[in-house]
Parts: C-alpha cells; structure tokens; sequence
C-alpha cells in the first residue's frame, strides 16, 4: 500500500510530523515533570506533614494527567509542568503567610 498520488504522499509526510512534534512534546514535559517533583519532595523540609501529604498527592494526580495527555498525543500536556510548579509556589506562599510556615 504505497500512496498513489504526490497529494497523498505530503498528507502522510505532514501527518508523521504533526505525531513527531507532539511525541517532543510529551516528552518535554515529562522530563519537566521531574525538577517539580525535586521541588514536591523537598518540601518536607518546610511543610508540615499532613499538608506533605496533600502536596505528594496533588503531584501524583498531576504526574497522572501528564501521562494521560501524553498517550493522547495532546498538547495540553506542555501545560501540567508550569500548573505544577504555580500550584506548589501558591500552597508554600499561603502556608508562610497565613499557616507560619518558616525555613
């Protein structure tokens, strides 16, 4: 099944790059995924330890919708890292300033 036509040769050609770029994609973002969860597993040397908890888990949930995108070839995926990294520095700000978390 070779294609036929110069038509269908450039729509495969172009559709092998649109799955390559979102292959990058995923990949970028997984490997984001893990200087956050340096950042998410270090927190134990300011957080207290049920909040700790809270904040392994979120990261799990996080790392999970990060592997869902990525096996679905989306692009929402290069979101999951920087959504990771906001949601720690907001949970550390409000836990210095209202929970008297100190370092």
């Amino acid at each position: 099944m070779t294609p036929t036509s110069s038509a269908e040769l450039s729509s495969t050609t172009a559709s092998g790059r649109r799955g390559r770029g979102r292959g990058v994609a995923a990949a970028l973002s997984l490997l984001a995924m893990a200087p956050v969860g340096f950042f998410y597993a270090a927190s134990g040397l300011l957080v207290p330890g049920p909040y700790l908890y809270l904040m392994w888990l979120a990261y799990a949930v996080l790392l999970g919708a990060a592997v869902w995108l990525a096996r679905r070839r989306s692009y929402l995926v290069l979101t999951v890292p920087v959504v990771g990294a906001l949601l720690w520095w907001a949970v550390i700000s409000a836990g210095e300033a209202w929970l008297g978390w100190t370092g």
